[in-house]
């Protein structure tokens, strides 16, 4: 014998459900819960109304999923923080000209690029005269590694 849950105990049920997701909401940096949320509060008004208990749940993953597909969109567009491209990413590649010797034993080194002056240090750990043109071929922290520029 099926015993089905009476109405006051379904309404229940999906108020705490709906309470559970607001405060997992409220406690997450991103939103994570939100549609669940709204799938909850859907199915508790349907079991006010008397609703089957399989259509409530219809109504819970249904208006979840619904309101995931028609907002995840636009909560990444305007909510979530957008990447900005930073310098590093431009110069890697470039030429450079080398202003203060490198030498990777001793930790010294400087490059000249676009304006820009990096701390330096050689790929392969040799040594790299003033004035010589380099290529900047990677950047570890605030340092540029280059390779003495071969010509293409």
């Amino acid at each position: 014998m099926l015993i089905f849950p009476d109405l006051i105990n379904m309404t229940i049920f999906w108020l705490i459900l709906l309470f559970v997701f607001v405060i997992v909401e409220a406690f997450t940096v991103q939103i994570v819960s939100i549609w669940f949320a709204f799938g909850a509060l859907c199915a508790m008004i349907a079991s006010i109304f008397g609703a089957e208990i399989w259509l409530q749940a219809v109504l819970f993953f249904g208006v979840s999923a619904l309101s995931l597909i028609l907002t995840r969109p636009l909560i990444k567009k305007f909510i979530l923080p957008k990447r900005v491209p930073t310098n590093y990413e431009q110069v890697i590649g470039q030429k450079a000209v080398v202003s203060e010797a490198i030498d990777n034993i001793e930790a010294t080194g400087a490059v000249r690029t676009g304006g820009t002056e990096w701390t330096a240090r050689s790929e392969d750990g040799t040594k790299i005269a003033v004035g010589t043109e380099v290529k900047i071929v990677a950047i570890e922290g605030v340092k540029a590694i280059v390779s003495v520029k071969t010509e293409e």
